[in-house]
């Protein structure tokens, strides 16, 4: 029997240039996919009044090392020098697979609860083989749209991260490939998270590249940040190797050469940029208009929540500010006017909904309200006094709504959040992850 909603009479940002924006229009799903966007549809469905709510595609949060939520905070001062000692030399090696269900099951619910409807899920923790299948256990049971990018494990700085010669297990990969991921249709499929040059002798760089290009599988990468990487020249250096392709997402690339960002470009790879962690931990400045400016279409992510928030909407403001700050700084001291190139309120909401789908592959599946696409949709009370009034919609998304005005979150047709209330058992995984926070605590003061 076919499943109907109608989310009616919202301000719907449809991101698809060929739609536009309705400020008063209607979106009809119809089993899991957008039917229609229109200004107003007829249909036998289920409705939802969307009145004084400006509708807009779930943003996608393409960089998250979804496992930390049980240590949420610990490192609220860290640079990225402190984050590789305090997280994955201190906490990641104590980490058991019920750690990482219930952090994945409670960072999953929490980019859902911040209107996040897909997510690229970092997962560099794979300690042993039932590490991933927790992870991935939990990404299904909590209905968010994932891509679970298969890390290495992380039970030893030294071993992991320094020049390692430790590969990722291709059996294992190869297995949960197999056993979760035979389609690559579903709501969650899988990727290579890999360290890269500099962090891994060459040999391992080359295996595990050639590992997710036997698989079909993605790549992502973290190049070019902080003190360490920043100067490794890794993406030359893949370049070098023959390695360079269009399956591969750079994240952060704050300290990218002229030749690098050129060599991105050229290869059809993409970008992921996680500002608030990038200016917060010394990461370097987020390259968002650098990143346009090579013709690339880069995205947001959030990164840790060991140091920053989880939500989107820090995201989005933390890179428009950085961005603008630098170039009227940059225009103040030439003396001459800011460049009409200057990041707008638009582009950013653009940057993390249809662009975040781009990077995660994922763009003929959501990004946008677009017909034919899956139903990602989120509303926004924008009757909430720190929305209201309403004068230009995208700007009041971008700048001034956050988590708590985020009233409705449909992923793939299924209502995730109803009436500003997630649909989920939310108490059992509070319970959960604080009593894995419990343990990680007692067993690193065993460590001692």
């Amino acid at each position: 029997m076919t499943h109907r909603i109608l989310l009616r009479a919202g301000h719907v940002l449809s991101m698809d240039p060929a739609i536009g924006d309705l400020p008063k229009g209607d979106v009809l799903i119809e089993d899991g996919r957008i039917a229609a966007v229109d200004r107003e549809i007829g249909a036998d469905a289920e409705v939802l009044d969307m009145t004084g709510r400006i509708v807009i595609p779930g943003f996608v949060d393409t960089h998250r090392h979804t496992w930390e939520a049980s240590i949420r905070n610990v490192a609220p001062n860290a640079t990225l020098d402190d984050y590789f000692v305090d997280i994955l030399d201190t906490f990641a090696p104590l980490y058991t697979p019920e750690d990482v269900y219930a952090a994945n099951l409670a960072g999953a619910l929490e980019c859902l609860n911040a209107g996040i409807t897909t997510l690229v899920d970092w997962s560099h923790i794979n300690n042993t083989p039932e590490h991933p299948d927790a992870a991935i256990r939990a990404l299904t049971e909590t209905g968010i749209r994932a891509q679970y990018a298969y890390g290495s494990a992380n039970t030893s700085l030294a071993d992991y991260w320094f020049e390692s010669k430790i590969a990722i297990p291709g059996d294992d990969v190869r297995r949960v490939r197999t056993e979760y991921f035979a389609s690559d249709d579903g709501l969650l499929t899988l990727a290579l998270a890999t360290r890269g040059p500099g962090f891994c002798v060459n040999d391992v760089v080359t295996s595990e590249w050639a590992l997710a290009r036997e698989l079909d599988i993605p790549i992502t990468v973290h190049v070019a940040m902080g003190r360490l990487a920043g100067r490794f020249g890794m993406v030359k250096q893949l370049h070098d190797l023959g390695l360079l392709g269009p399956d591969t997402t750079y994240v952060h690339c704050c300290y990218f050469s002229e030749e690098e960002w050129r060599l991105v470009a050229d290869s059809g790879g993409t970008v992921s940029i996680a500002p608030q962690v990038e200016t917060q931990m010394g990461h370097g400045w987020p390259p968002v208009m650098k990143a346009i400016e090579h013709g690339l279409r880069p995205s947001l992510s959030i990164d840790v929540v060991t140091t920053v928030p989880g939500d989107m909407f820090t995201q989005i403001r933390a890179a428009f500010g950085a961005e603008r700050a630098r170039v009227n700084a940059a225009s103040w001291q030439a003396d001459v006017p800011v460049p009409d190139t200057m990041l707008t309120a638009r582009q950013m909401l653009e940057i993390a909904t249809r662009n975040g789908a781009h990077v995660a592959g994922l763009e003929d599946r959501t990004g946008s309200l677009t017909p034919g696409k899956r139903a990602d949709v989120v509303a926004i009370d924008a009757t909430a006094l720190n929305v209201a009034p309403v004068h230009d919609a995208a700007a009041a998304v971008a700048l001034s709504a956050d988590v708590s005005n985020v009233e409705t979150v449909i992923v793939d047709g299924v209502v995730r959040k109803r009436d500003g209330r997630l649909t989920a058992d939310v108490a059992r995984a509070r319970r959960l992850v604080e009593g894995s926070r419990d343990r990680l605590l007692a067993a690193k003061e065993a460590r001692a």
